[in-house]
């Protein structure tokens, strides 16, 4: 454990989290964190949201904190998942659910449950994103007119896989990553 993460609103707001310094890692600054949960604010409350590459778990446990009705953290790494299930037990949420698995294996099949909002912040160089896209589109994971928040590198492509049913809400480039959050309008 090389580093934290801080929740920086809700009924956690302030706690830090402990975070493995592991290669591909990337937990997502604040300052992107704040204005994403700004963009999300009419919509987090009450929400059910999936966090397909959670990693340092920012995304999940921002959610939780700020009122999501339950949050799905989706974890390859086996040390990562087993990080965020500390954190998970330290702040006492039983609203999370955590399950180490590979994010494309798990969406690769018919919806159990739909999400209001999900988070796809892949690492980075890996061609995840419009796989990931594919999954929750074709398999049905996505509930109409959820909110979709995808981080990628700045010079990634996103034109060529969006589906023509979501909208660009909102985009911002800050340093290196481009972020964008699309709503799904309903077909």
């Amino acid at each position: 454990m090389n580093g934290s993460i801080r929740i920086i609103g809700g009924k956690w707001r302030g706690r830090k989290l402990s975070v493995l310094d592991k290669q591909g890692l990337r937990p997502t600054t604040d300052r992107i964190k704040e204005t994403l949960y700004n963009w999300l604010m009419p919509v987090i409350h009450d929400s059910d949201c999936l966090d397909c590459f959670s990693g340092s778990g920012s995304l999940g446990f921002e959610a939780a904190s700020r009122s999501a009705q339950s949050v799905t953290l989706l974890e390859k790494d086996k040390q990562v998942a087993q990080l965020l299930s500390q954190n998970k037990q330290i702040i006492a949420s039983n609203s999370i659910d955590i399950y180490h698995t590979d994010t494309l294996q798990w969406l690769n099949r018919p919806a159990v449950k739909q999400f209001d909002i999900v988070f796809i912040d892949p690492p980075f160089h890996q061609s995840l994103v419009a796989k990931t896209v594919n999954e929750l589109e074709n398999n049905n994971w996505l509930k109409p007119l959820a909110y979709i928040y995808i981080e990628t590198e700045i010079q990634h492509d996103l034109t060529t896989y969006i589906p023509t049913n979501w909208r660009l809400h909102r985009e911002k480039i800050a340093g290196q990553v481009h972020s964008y959050l699309f709503i799904r309008e309903d077909n």
